[in-house]
Formats: C-alpha cells, sequence, structure tokens
C-alpha cells in the first residue's frame, strides 16, 4: 500500500511538472530550431540533427534530434548549416564613403546621420552581424542609434560604440584640409594636447555613454592631410589615455598603420590594434606578452586601393597616395601576425567600403593563410572576447543570447558561404528566413 502511494505521489509530481512546463511554454515565447548541421562552438565537434530550444531571447537547451512542443514556433533548418552570430569589432554604421563624403559633416545634422545608421544597421544585421562595434562617429547620432536598437525602436545588431576618436589635434580623427574658419567650428570634440588633456577628453566620452574608447594613435589614409602614417601622439599622452580609461573601466582600441604608432600603443598598455598595417616582429612580440588583440579590417584595405586605383573622383591626392602605400600591404600584414600567434579579432571597418558586404574579410583572411574555421572563430569566440562579452555572444550555448545564422554550404569548407547568409536570429527575433 505505502509502494502505490508513493508511486501516486511520484506520478502527481511528474504530472505537475509537465503542467507547470506547458504553462510557462504558453508563458513566454519559445521557437525551436531544427539544425542540420550545429556548429556551436567554433573550433570544436559539429553536430548533426539537433534542435536548439530558444526561451525569451536566450538559448535554453540544445538536444539531440528534431524535438517539438506545443505552442512552439518551428524553424526548419534541417538542410542547414547553423552557427553563432557573427561580430564585426571595426564598423562606421552612421555613414558611407562617397562622392559626397567630404561635404556631409556641414550637410547633416545628428539627427540625419542616426537614420542612415538605421538603414546601414538593418543592411548589416542580415548579412549575418548581430553584435558590432563602432569605433568612430557622430556622438549624438551613435548614442541614439545604439540606444534605439537596444529598446527595440529599430532593427539591427547589438551595439558597442566608441563615438569620436581621441585625437591629437590636427591628426586623423581630426578634421583637415579646410580653411581656418572652418577648423575651428568643427574640430573634433575628441581633439586633445597633451596627457591632462587626452585624459579630460577620455573622460568626457565616458560620461557621454560610450561603451570603449577609440584614439588614433597614427595617421590614417582618409584624412585630408600629409602628415604621414606613423605614430602622432606622444608617450605620456598615450599612458594618460589608457589610464584614464582603466579607471573607469574602459578599454582602449587604437587605429594604428606605422610601426611606430603600433609599438608605443602597445607599449603603453593598449589593449587592441585596429589595422596594423607596418608591424613587425617587436609588434608581434608586444601583442603576445600583452595579450592584445589585432582588428586587421584587411577589406578596407583592398577597398581603398581599389579605389585608388580608379582615380575615384572622392579621393584628394593625400588620401590616394596613401591608399596606395597602405592597401597592399594587409594581406601580407595579417598573414605574418597570424604566423606569429596574435590574437586576431574579425572587423571591416565598413562604411569606408559598402556596409552588407562585410563577410568579404573572411575570404580575405583565408587568403591570408588562416583556416576558415580560424576565420569564424575571429568573428566568434576572438570577437567576443575582444568585447568582453564572453559569457553572453559568440557560442550557440545554454544561457547565450540566442544569436544564430545559418547558411545552405558548409562554411568549413568553404568560407565564400558566409556571404550569402539565409537565416538571421537577434536576441530570439527572426530577422530573415530561408
Amino acid at each position: 500500500m505505502t509502494r502505490i502511494f508513493t508511486a501516486l505521489l511520484a506520478g502527481i509530481a511528474l504530472a505537475g511538472t509537465a503542467l507547470a512546463q506547458d504553462r510557462a511554454d504558453s508563458e513566454t515565447s519559445v521557437t525551436i530550431i531544427h539544425a542540420g548541421h550545429l556548429i556551436a562552438v567554433p573550433g570544436e565537434r559539429m553536430r548533426n540533427g539537433t534542435s536548439i530550444i530558444v526561451r525569451d531571447g536566450r538559448i535554453d537547451s540544445i538536444e539531440d534530434g528534431y524535438v517539438t512542443r506545443d505552442g512552439a514556433e518551428i524553424v526548419d533548418l534541417s538542410s542547414h548549416w547553423v552557427l553563432p552570430g557573427l561580430i564585426d569589432a571595426h564598423v562606421h554604421l552612421l555613414s558611407e564613403r562617397g562622392p559626397d563624403s567630404r561635404i556631409q559633416p556641414f550637410t547633416l545634422s545628428s539627427a540625419d546621420r542616426a537614420f542612415i545608421g538605421v538603414r546601414h544597421a538593418r543592411r548589416t544585421l542580415e548579412a549575418g552581424f548581430t553584435t558590432v562595434q563602432d569605433v568612430g562617429g557622430d556622438l549624438e547620432a551613435i548614442l541614439a542609434l545604439r540606444n534605439a536598437i537596444r529598446n527595440g525602436d529599430a532593427v539591427g545588431p547589438r551595439m558597442r560604440v566608441a563615438g569620436p576618436s581621441i585625437t591629437p589635434t590636427g591628426g586623423h580623427g581630426d578634421i583637415n584640409g579646410f580653411n581656418q574658419r572652418v577648423i575651428e567650428n568643427f574640430s573634433s570634440p575628441g581633439a586633445c594636447n597633451g596627457p591632462s588633456d587626452c585624459a579630460r577628453a577620455v573622460r568626457s566620452l565616458i560620461q557621454a555613454g560610450v561603451d570603449t574608447i577609440k584614439i588614433t594613435a597614427t595617421g590614417g589614409v582618409l584624412s585630408n592631410t600629409a602628415a604621414g602614417l606613423e605614430v602622432q601622439f606622444m608617450d605620456d599622452e598615450l599612458r594618460a589615455i589608457v589610464q584614464a580609461a582603466e579607471m573607469m573601466g574602459r578599454r582602449v582600441t587604437a587605429h594604428a598603420h606605422g610601426v611606430t604608432g603600433v609599438n608605443a600603443f602597445l607599449a603603453a598598455g593598449g589593449h587592441s590594434i585596429e589595422h596594423g598595417t607596418f608591424l613587425d616582429n617587436e609588434s608581434i612580440r608586444l601583442f603576445r606578452s600583452s595579450g592584445a588583440f589585432l582588428v586587421p579590417t584587411v577589406m578596407a584595405g583592398e577597398f581603398v586601393t581599389l579605389e585608388a586605383e580608379a582615380n575615384a573622383a572622392w579621393m584628394t591626392p593625400f588620401q590616394r597616395a596613401k591608399a596606395l602605400q597602405v592597401g597592399p600591404q594587409m594581406v601580407d600584414m595579417l598573414r605574418r601576425a597570424h604566423r606569429g600567434g596574435v590574437q586576431i579579432a574579425f572587423g571591416t571597418d565598413s562604411g569606408v567600403s559598402r556596409h552588407g558586404d562585410n563577410a568579404r574579410e573572411f575570404e580575405l583572411m583565408v587568403e591570408a593563410g588562416m583556416t576558415p574555421e580560424q576565420a569564424i572563430i575571429a568573428a566568434t569566440i576572438n570577437g567576443a572576447r575582444h568585447l568582453q562579452m564572453e559569457s553572453e555572444i559568440g557560442r550557440i550555448a545554454p544561457g547565450f543570447h540566442a544569436d544564430i545564422i545559418a547558411v545552405d554550404g558548409n562554411p568549413l569548407e568553404n568560407i565564400s558561404q558566409l556571404r550569402d547568409v539565409d537565416f538571421v536570429m537577434g536576441a530570439g527575433v527572426i530577422h530573415k528566413a530561408p
């Protein structure tokens, strides 16, 4: 009799648990993705024939076989390769290079730029990039765009933003090539001189709400000045920038082409380098000893080279000369950095090139000697670590954001599959489906 009573109680308990689960499923948003080939954690074994249970924007569980549940939305990706949403650590969503680029600072308002950013953000998301870091642009506009996406008022990838670059007065990131009256009125809010002034600029941006700090440690290709491509900050200024950012919980990344700027910034404790065109063996040693990331942006080099060779009307003579100097070096730079064991995070500099074409960078990474799997790791596992979000994004695992994409061919065999993404889910919301 006791056994029967115990069994009865157990049965009631199981039924209650099942009923509670059914009620929970009916009260929350549940989507089940039937994944034919699942690359849940790039670099680990691929699984076949699995179900990804998504609840309220996060991964609830991954189960073998194709399961169903009452009331759940079923997404059939049984003929697709499914992998985590991609991460681009270097974009400029508020702009795109073209014939009017030089005049737009004087014709567009912050509101105009925010609306332009909405268009570029959607295009980027539909290309499979569910998280981006925007590293330079109008402060009011980029904060508004980030917040609108975060609040569900606009469609786009999850965003981390830097706002305007910290730059020495007259450096890359400041206004150049105009008359003095224009320069006085349009100088960058991130321009600074001397350690204390540069620390002030960092603190002002953090006060405004930026997620990270971006500086221009060297000259750049698209600044309209013949100031070169080497270091443009003093060593004490670089140290002050890094220290001020770290004291307020932010990391610092540096635009840097010339080797003097790359090495000076890494020696000052900088956390990552954007571009890194002329890095050398000492640079590689500094990368490895510090654990800093390289965000190579090879496709930006390809783009400006092609534009310079075509004598694009928007390029000034200064820009064209620097493009032909920098662009052809970037594939070899990545090859040397990769062979040297530098940590690579995926980034494109999109906005120089067209938004939505970001996956071209994968092909160039493979051309530089990375395997398709290593390139995907750069845009998932490493990208998440670089953004300090490794417990939230970069893999398909319980508790992580449901950022999921799918393609109809194996990207581990043909990386170009990632240029044609069929399915995009960001934070549990389906934005594109086959």
